[in-house]
């Protein structure tokens, strides 16, 4: 496994989704429409910004701890079972913690 390469992979996705997460939060504070229609699509749009926020939160803490794993060495193990995990569901999920079998389960 290539530390190195994960690590940038991983820190260049933190980087998109704070940039995301930015524009989410500068569209949430955006002053609201005072027509009871648009209002109503705004408060509709927010909701789904709201959940795109929560997932991208989700993602963010998921590659925190992935760093934190490549600086302790742990990165690549799975957290159930203690096997590696492929590479390329490395590739697929980063931040992957369990391997492809123990995903099954």
């Amino acid at each position: 496994m290539q530390k190195e390469k994960y690590e940038k992979v991983l820190r260049s996705r933190l980087e998109d989704l704070h940039r995301r997460l930015q524009l989410v939060d500068s569209d949430l504070g955006r002053r609201k429409d005072a027509d009871d229609e648009d209002r109503a699509v705004e408060l509709e749009n927010n909701d789904v910004l709201e959940g795109f926020g929560r997932a991208g939160q989700e993602e963010v803490r998921a590659i925190n701890a992935a760093l934190q794993r490549l600086e302790n060495g742990t990165f690549g193990i799975c957290v159930k079972c203690g096997s590696p995990i492929s590479e390329a569901r490395l590739e697929a999920v980063p931040y992957a913690v369990t391997c492809q079998s123990c995903l099954s389960d």
